[in-house]
C-alpha cells in the first residue's frame, strides 16, 4: 500500500513507518518534528512566528484582526507539498489538530487530503474534542485534567487542551468525523473515553522499535539510582510535585542506599544519557497506561512509575507487574519506592518482565500489521 502518515508525537508514526516498511509498504511522513526531539520527517513543516518578539506581534495581530500568521505560514508550506500528498491508499492523521492551526486553515488542508486520497483515518492520540469533553464530564477520571481542576495549572498555560472546548474545534471535530473512515486509539487513556463512539475502531498498542532499544540487564552494584526528569512546561500535568515530595522523603530515609538524579528541561541527548544509568524512572502520575517515554524506558529494562491501572492489566491479561502504577499520592509513592529499595531482587524481576512485555505487546512489525488489518 501507499501510505501517508500526517503528524508526529513521541515517535509514534516513525515507529509505525518502520514496521510498515518491513511489511513491504511505501510510507511517507508529513508534519512537525515534535519540538526538540527532532524526529525524522519526510515532508517537514515548521511553526513560524512562535518565538521572541514575533510571537507578541502575532498575538496582537490575531486580537486585532482574527488572522493567525503562524497558521497561514503552515498552510503555505502545505501548499508546496500538495503534489506529494495525493493518491495515497491510506492517510492517517495523528490528531484532530494535526497542523496546530485554527479552524479556517486546518480545514483547508484537511479538505485537500480528504478529496485527493482514498481513505483517511484518525488517531486518538493526545487530547482532542471527545477526550476533553469526557474528562470534563468525568472529573474524577485519572487524567491530566485533575491538576487543572485542582487549580494547579493556570488556564493560560493550558490552552493547548482547553482550546478543544471552543466552538471552532467542535466544528473541526464534526467536519473530520464526517470524512474519516474511523478512529484508532493508541492507549487506555484514549480507549476508555472513546468506547461508545460509533466511528471508534478500537485500540492498537503503540508500536515500539525494540531493535533500536537494547535491553540493559539490571545490575545493582551499590546504590539504587532513581531518575526524575522534569519538563518545566508540564510540571503539574505529569504529577512532578508528588514525585518531588516523595523523593525528598526517600532521600532522607535511604540516604546510604539511593542516588537521586533530578533534571529540569535539559537537552534530549543529555536526558537519555542520564536516564540510561538509572534503575528506576519516574514518568507520569495521571494516566491509566504508558506513553512512548515510559514504553521505551521499559524496553531498556527500567522500572517505570507510570500509568498501570487495573484496566491496563485486564486488557493485556497480565498477572505480574511490568511497571509500577503511579498515583498523585505522596505516601503511596513513598511506600512503592521503599518496597523496591528494600527488595532489589524485585527490581530485577520487573525489569525482565518489562522488556518481555514490550517485545510481546508493542512489537512494531506486529503492530504495523494490526494497522493494515484495521485499515482494510
Amino acid at each position: 500500500m501507499n501510505i501517508l502518515l500526517v503528524g508526529e508525537y513521541s515517535r509514534h508514526h516513525n515507529s509505525l513507518k518502520e514496521g510498515l516498511v518491513q511489511l513491504g509498504h511505501h510510507v511517507v511522513i508529513m508534519g512537525f518534528k515534535d519540538g526538540f526531539k527532532d524526529y525524522p520527517i519526510d515532508l517537514p513543516l515548521e511553526q513560524k512566528w512562535n518565538t521572541s518578539y514575533r510571537k507578541k506581534i502575532k498575538v496582537l495581530l490575531y486580537k486585532l484582526t482574527g488572522f493567525n500568521i503562524t497558521s497561514w505560514f503552515t498552510y503555505q508550506q502545505f501548499k508546496n507539498y500538495q503534489s506529494q500528498v495525493i493518491q495515497y491508499d491510506i492517510v492517517q492523521l495523528i490528531n484532530e489538530n494535526t497542523f496546530y492551526c485554527g479552524y479556517y486553515f486546518e480545514k483547508k488542508m484537511l479538505k485537500f487530503l480528504f478529496e485527493n486520497n482514498k481513505k483517511v483515518y484518525l488517531m486518538c492520540c493526545g487530547t482532542d474534542f471527545l477526550t476533553v469533553k469526557y474528562y470534563f464530564e468525568n472529573p474524577t477520571f485519572k487524567s491530566l485534567f485533575l491538576p487543572y481542576l485542582a487549580g494547579k495549572i493556570n488556564p493560560k498555560n493550558f490552552q493547548n487542551v482547553l482550546k478543544f472546548r471552543k466552538s471552532d474545534y467542535q466544528k473541526l471535530h464534526d467536519y473530520i468525523f464526517k470524512n474519516i473512515q474511523g478512529v484508532i486509539g493508541s492507549d487506555m487513556d484514549y480507549h476508555l473515553p472513546m468506547q461508545n463512539e460509533t466511528k471508534y475502531l478500537g485500540m492498537i498498542a503503540n508500536p515500539i522499535n525494540i531493535e533500536k532499544l537494547p535491553y540493559i540487564p539490571m545490575k545493582i552494584d551499590s546504590k539504587i539510582i532513581i531518575f526524575h526528569g522534569i519538563n518545566s512546561e508540564s510540571y503539574f500535568n505529569k504529577g512532578n510535585d508528588y514525585f518531588e515530595k516523595a523523593l525528598t522523603i526517600i532521600e532522607k530515609k535511604y540516604f546510604d542506599k539511593v542516588e537521586i538524579i533530578t533534571t529540569r528541561s535539559i537537552p534530549y541527548l543529555q536526558y537519555i544519557e542520564l536516564y540510561n544509568k538509572a534503575h528506576i524512572l519516574l514518568d507520569m502520575a495521571y494516566s491509566f497506561d504508558q506513553g512512548y517515554h515510559a514504553l521505551e524506558a521499559m524496553a531498556k529494562g527500567k522500572i517505570v512509575f507510570t500509568g498501570a491501572e487495573t484496566e491496563f492489566y485486564d486488557y493485556y491479561q497480565l498477572k505480574e507487574k511490568v511497571n509500577i502504577n503511579a498515583k498523585p499520592d505522596v505516601d503511596y509513592l513513598v511506600n512503592e519506592l521503599s518496597f523496591l529499595i528494600e527488595n532489589p531482587n524485585e527490581l530485577i524481576a520487573i525489569s525482565e518482565r518489562a522488556r518481555k512485555f514490550v517485545e510481546k505487546k508493542h512489537n512494531y512489525i506486529q503492530i504495523a500489521q494490526k494497522y493494515c488489518d484495521t485499515w482494510q
